[in-house]
């Protein structure tokens, strides 16, 4: 029970920093933001699937998988951050 409950905190802290970037994004247009954003949500959607199914690890391929995808979303957000513009 308290595994879950820590779940469901984490995946709405997850949510709610998703929402911020979002939020950055359309006032700045930036693509950075939108990167962020949709690595938090992904993150936020792991939480909760690791949460709701009892039997799922977290070294269960799929889910790490999704955790691969949004932490390369902040890295491709950064590199793209970092290039030189031409």
């Amino acid at each position: 029970m308290l595994n879950q409950t820590l779940m469901g905190a984490i995946a709405f802290g997850s949510a709610v920093a998703g929402l911020f970037f979002f939020r950055f994004w359309r006032r700045s247009g930036d693509r950075f933001f939108v990167f962020f954003a949709l690595a938090f949500w992904l993150e936020a959607m792991n939480r909760v699937v690791l949460a709701l199914l009892p039997s799922t690890s977290e070294l269960t391929p799929v889910v790490y998988l999704i955790r691969v995808v949004a932490y390369g979303l902040i890295l491709v957000a950064i590199v793209q951050k970092n290039r030189p513009r031409s």
